[in-house]
């Protein structure tokens, strides 16, 4: 089931990557968030909501960079959400990976 309806039916693959990847850090900072104010379940559901990003994310990509860049976030996430955290990520260190990806996608802020 898929809780991006409209952007599976192929809105996502007009996004930027960029864009694609803030998007995808809105939503793993609210896992984040949930998961620190110990409500697992929200968490959860912003995790699940991610994740489905990474994987529109890799459905439309073809360049071979941002293919193993976006394989690779799936990877860290999934070890620091629900594995032993070998990559030894912390909040902090997520939160600056996908701020500059925010920044980039929206340059007309700055």
């Amino acid at each position: 089931m898929t809780q991006h309806r409209e952007l599976a039916a192929g809105r996502w693959s007009r996004f930027s990557f960029a864009e694609a990847m803030a998007n995808i850090g809105s939503e793993v900072e609210r896992a984040m968030k949930w998961r620190a104010k110990k409500n697992p379940q929200y968490s959860e559901l912003a995790l699940q909501r991610a994740l489905e990003l990474i994987q529109l994310t890799l459905n439309s990509t073809r360049q071979l960079p941002r293919l193993k860049e976006t394989a690779r976030v799936r990877e860290a996430l999934i070890d620091y959400f629900y594995g032993e955290n070998e990559y030894h990520s912390t909040d902090e260190a997520w939160s600056r990976y996908f701020t500059q990806f925010t920044l980039a996608a929206r340059p007309h802020v700055l």
